[in-house]
């Protein structure tokens, strides 16, 4: 029970016709919490004197309904603020003032008036920049407590995709539907998305990674575009102001605070369409900047406590690039991150997370990287996020790379920056052929070490940050200033090749070239052991016009233009094609490394199977060069051929195993024409064409027993920079 003794009126300041009454409230939970004896506030808040709990009317005035001043003896729990109201308006928005000393790294001003750390709803930014141009100084976003009816999730229950048949897509909720072609009703809006969910099923996806959709500052982006002469806006959103909110401006029924109901409708249709929703979090850095940044939160409530700090206070650590660093290993930082994770899962339904510069949870107090941080044990650790899936960018922008060895890794599936680059090299005609290899293969040489699987492997060709698959293909160098730095921005080295020619072009010749590569870029992820993931819009050749750091960029640059699906339709045919192939078959998708050569035992399946298989060594993987068994793996080779054993999936144990085709893939990165002999199948099928990427559409890909047969031993000549992808009959 709440402890509900009434404090003298003198502990409240009220406006002449309001009058609440005011009881020492609970110690937890932080934020706002109801009872049959009143609303709960709690805060945390270890440094501070002074609390001032600040409510105002849910709508207009910025005159507070009542300003209530917490006493330390009666409010105060340790670290922990609290105080209980009563008779409150079912709606109103509420914020702290907070007093403290000066020094060893605070940062109090008891003029602003702060956002709760755990608040859900923010008021304001129901459109989208709305406020860009106001004095947001004066107006401010508030916390609000809204009380909505408690929502309906029906039957609604998580896919739970296995890994291994995991395929994700990576997209941002404005930017997906925002271009008019986008046709969708309510365009850049979480119900907008839903409405392309049948197109993501068609196209084969398993589940969607969403760019940050916690609240942000669109309006933060101090630059200029030097050609419209107008400020940029922050389009990816990676600057949080509430953790657990959903982003107002991305709900269509922001204005009547529908954005949490909104995001549950998306989350209930993602599911029901069997698709997981994974989030893209950011707890490595805040909206607050540096040291010239606004105070919205967590700087005026505890400065030294929620950032890593100089030794002498005076300055913010960026291990980030953004201006400050969370200190995501103090226990009170700890429980933030931890509480939003859980509310995110248990209130919200999502299925997963990616973690943004997930390298800085490795890190202490001064910055120094931590061997086991706690943070990361307990997110590993935690019952409510058992089932989740757990994604690592496993870096961060001060040099701390650790792919292949994330901490706790046996959960965490990390994006390989490695496979992004190796192929590219690859197919840029860097040589690399044992390189690529070993992507293939699930990158055994990164993950394998310490009891992990291929499917640890995030693989990606692109993804928000950096070229589209188009411009990979499309420019040599960065085309970013639009951006507003003078193009200093961005990655200057994107291992990506023009194909001849910067930018757009007239020649038919290069553009053919430019949709091979891409082509081939697409089947090499979507050939490969591990988990692919898709840039929204790769897969019918989105531009942005070669930038490479979009981050800033509320237009054509970086919405999804859909007209482009019909203009590039035999690409977007290709890429689902590709897709499904994958799915259909479990030996490109395998939940352990290949073996190399195994001696078979069938005996389990009695007389299922041919007399020849019995103790017959095979092997899962063979590779080859231009003559069969002759791989040349050396560092200058553009060409490489393997053969996939259709017997060897990966899950010969399991009860419902069943034999797969065998798969035979060849490809020429070289500037030649390369003739290779055709071993046979190894388990002595017929070998048919399904894919050759330097044929046109719909030759480039045919159904599976209708290409034509490619009998063993035959010669074979693919041109330059394509793949053959042969599947054995039946």
């Amino acid at each position: 029970m709440a402890d509900t003794t009434p404090l003298s009126p003198e502990t409240v300041r009220t406006t002449p016709d309001t009058r609440y009454a005011v009881a020492r409230g609970r110690a937890m939970p932080l934020g706002v919490s109801t009872s049959l004896d009143g609303i709960n506030f709690c805060l945390l808040c270890r440094h501070g004197v002074a609390v001032t709990l600040v409510l105002l009317p849910l709508e207009g005035s910025e005159i507070p309904l009542a300003e209530i001043e917490l006493h330390p003896q009666f409010h105060r729990t340790g670290d922990h603020w609290h105080v209980l109201v009563k008779g409150l308006p079912l709606d109103f928005r509420y914020g702290w003032r907070v007093s403290g000393p000066d020094g060893n790294g605070h940062r109090f001003n008891p003029k602003r008036i702060l956002l709760d750390p755990a608040a859900t709803i923010l008021s304001e930014g129901a459109v989208w920049a709305g406020t860009c141009e106001t004095d947001r100084e004066r107006t401010g976003r508030r916390s609000v407590f809204h009380r909505s009816p408690r929502y309906d999730w029906a039957d609604d229950h998580p896919p739970r995709i296995p890994q291994d048949e995991s395929i994700i897509y990576e997209l941002h909720v404005r930017g997906f539907t925002c271009h008019p072609s986008s046709k969708v009703q309510n365009s850049g809006t979480f119900s907008g998305l839903i409405e392309k969910i049948p197109y993501l099923q068609w196209l084969g996806v398993t589940a969607v990674e969403l760019l940050p959709i916690h609240e942000f500052d669109e309006c933060d982006c101090p630059f200029i575009n030097p050609e419209t002469k107008e400020r940029n806006r922050n389009f990816w959103g990676y600057n949080t102001l509430a953790f657990a909110a959903p982003k107002a401006a991305y709900a269509a029924r922001a204005n009547e605070y529908g954005q949490l109901a909104e995001f549950r409708d998306l989350v209930k249709a993602f599911h029901a369409a069997g698709i997981e929703v994974i989030l893209d979090v950011v707890f490595n850095h805040t909206g607050e900047g540096d040291d010239r940044g606004r105070t919205y939160s967590f700087r005026g409530l505890d400065n030294s406590l929620y950032y890593l700090m100089s030794p002498d206070g005076k300055k913010f650590l960026n291990f980030t690039g953004c201006g400050n660093t969370l200190n995501c290993n103090h226990p009170v930082v700890r429980e933030l991150i931890m509480n939003c994770l859980r509310h995110w899962v248990g209130n919200m339904h999502v299925d997963g997370f990616r973690f943004d510069l997930a390298s800085i949870f490795g890190r202490d107090k001064f910055g120094n990287v931590l061997l086991e941080p706690p943070i990361l044990e307990m997110i590993t650790e935690d019952g409510i996020l058992a089932d989740c899936k757990l994604i690592a960018e496993p870096w961060d922008a001060a040099g701390l790379y650790q792919v292949g060895h994330f901490p706790f890794g046996h959960r965490w599936q990390e994006w390989n920056g490695k496979y992004r680059d190796d192929v590219r090299r690859f197919w840029r005609g860097d040589g690399l052929a044992g390189l690529l290899a070993s992507r293939i293969c699930g990158s055994a040489d990164v993950y394998e070490w310490n009891q992990r699987s291929p499917l640890h492997s995030i693989n990606y060709v692109t993804c928000h940050d950096g070229f589209t698959l188009n411009d990979l293909v499309s420019y040599n160098r960065k085309h970013n200033l639009a951006n507003g730095e003078n193009n200093y921005d961005g990655m200057d080295e994107n291992y990506s090749w023009n194909c001849g020619e910067e930018g757009p072009s007239n020649n038919p010749e290069i553009n053919h070239l430019r949709i091979r590569q891409a082509k081939n870029l697409m089947a090499t992820m979507l050939l490969s052991q591990g988990v692919p993931m898709i840039l929204a819009g790769d897969e019918f050749l989105r531009t942005q016009k070669g930038n490479n750091n979009a981050w800033c960029q509320d237009n054509e640059i970086s919405w999804v233009d859909w007209t482009l699906a019909e203009k590039n339709k035999d690409f977007l045919r290709f890429t689902r094609e590709m897709i499904h192939l994958r799915k259909r078959h479990p030996v490109l998708h395998r939940p352990r490394f290949f073996k190399g050569e195994i001696t078979s035992d069938w005996s389990r399946f009695g007389n299922s199977v041919p007399n020849n298989w019995r103790g017959e060594k095979i092997s899962d993987i063979v590779w080859h060069g231009l003559e069969p068994n002759l791989p040349n793996f050396n560092t200058a080779s553009n060409f490489l051929a393997f053969t996939l054993d259709g017997r060897m999936t990966g899950r010969e144990t399991d009860p419902e195993y069943m034999v797969d085709s065998d798969f035979y893939v060849a490809m020429n990165a070289s500037n030649d024409i390369c003739r290779f002999k055709i071993p046979p199948s190894p388990t002595r099928r017929k070998w048919r064409r399904v894919a050759d990427t330097s044929l046109e559409s719909p030759l480039d890909f045919v159904a599976e027993n209708t290409g034509p047969e490619v009998p063993p031993g035959s010669i074979y000549s693919v041109p330059p920079h394509a793949i053959l992808i042969l599947v054995s009959e039946g």
